[in-house]
C-alpha cells in the first residue's frame, strides 16, 4: 500500500561533533544525507516538522527534501533514526538519497488485517512470526505497507506463509517465501492431552506387537502340550 508523498525543508549544517547538542536545546535535529556515489551532507532540519515526516513516511516511503532556497527536491528515504533511550526525543536522523532509476532492497512492515475464525470458533491462539518482510522495487514503487489477511486461518495448525502474501507486479519479495507470517497454535493443555493420547496409542501398539513376537517363539510342541 503506497503512501502520499512527504515534503520537508532543511539546511546546511555547519554546526558539527559535540556541538550539535546545542542545536538539539533550539529545537532542531542533525541530518545527514547521503548515497550512492554522492559525497555525505550534514544538515539539520526543526525537529517538529522533522517528527511529521517520520510519522508520515517511515522508513518505506519517499520524501522530497528541499535544501536551502533550492528551486529542486531530491528524493530520499529515512535510513536511521537515533533517539535518546531516556525519553525517547530525535537526537540524529540518516537520511539515503535514491535513484529512481535504481531499484533498493526495503524492510516493509506488515499489516494485519482480517480476523482469524479459528481462534473464536476453535479456541487458537494467533501467532504473529513476522512484522516485516524485505522486497526490492523502484523507489516510486516502495509499498508503505504490505498487508496480511488472517481471514483465511480457519483451522488449528494453520498458518500464513510469506508465499501468500499480495504485493504489485513490480515488486519481488525477498524473503523466504516458506517463512510463516502468522499461525493458529493450540492451547497448551490440548496439545499435552493430544501428546498423552498419541503416546498411549503408541505404547499400545508396542504391547501387541509384542504379543505377537511371544506368541512366535512358543515350540509347536509346547503349544500341543497345552
Amino acid at each position: 500500500m503506497p503512501a502520499k508523498q512527504v515534503e520537508i525543508l532543511a539546511a546546511k549544517r555547519d554546526t558539527l561533533g559535540k556541538k550539535v547538542r546545542f542545536l538539539r536545546r533550539r529545537g532542531i535535529t542533525p541530518i545527514n544525507l547521503y548515497g550512492h556515489n554522492i559525497q555525505s551532507v550534514a544538515l539539520q532540519i526543526e525537529t517538529p516538522l522533522l517528527k511529521r515526516a517520520l510519522a508520515q513516511a517511515g522508513m518505506t516511503s519517499l520524501i522530497a527534501l528541499k535544501i536551502d532556497n533550492s528551486k529542486r527536491h531530491e528524493m530520499v528515504i529515512v535510513k536511521g533514526v537515533q533517539r535518546n533511550p531516556r525519553n525517547g526525543e530525535l537526537l540524529h536522523v540518516d537520511l539515503y538519497q535514491v535513484r529512481m532509476a535504481e531499484k533498493l532492497k526495503i524492510e516493509v512492515p506488515l499489516v494485519f488485517i482480517g480476523k482469524a475464525p479459528a481462534v473464536k470458533e476453535l479456541g487458537g491462539i494467533l501467532i504473529h512470526e513476522l512484522s516485516s518482510i524485505e522486497v526490492e522495487c523502484l523507489p516510486a514503487n516502495m509499498p508503505h505497507t504490505i498487508e496480511a489477511d488472517l481471514s483465511g486461518l480457519v483451522e488449528l495448525d494453520q498458518a500464513v506463509h510469506v508465499k501468500d502474501l499480495r504485493v504489485g507486479e513490480d515488486v519481488t519479495i525477498l524473503t523466504d517465501p516458506e517463512k510463516v507470517v502468522a499461525k493458529i497454535a493450540r492451547l497448551r493443555a490440548e496439545v499435552v492431552e493430544e501428546a498423552v493420547a498419541v503416546k498411549a496409542e503408541v505404547e499400545e501398539e508396542e504391547k501387541e506387537v509384542e504379543t505377537v513376537k511371544g506368541a512366535e517363539k512358543v515350540p509347536p510342541e509346547e503349544k500341543q502340550t497345552a
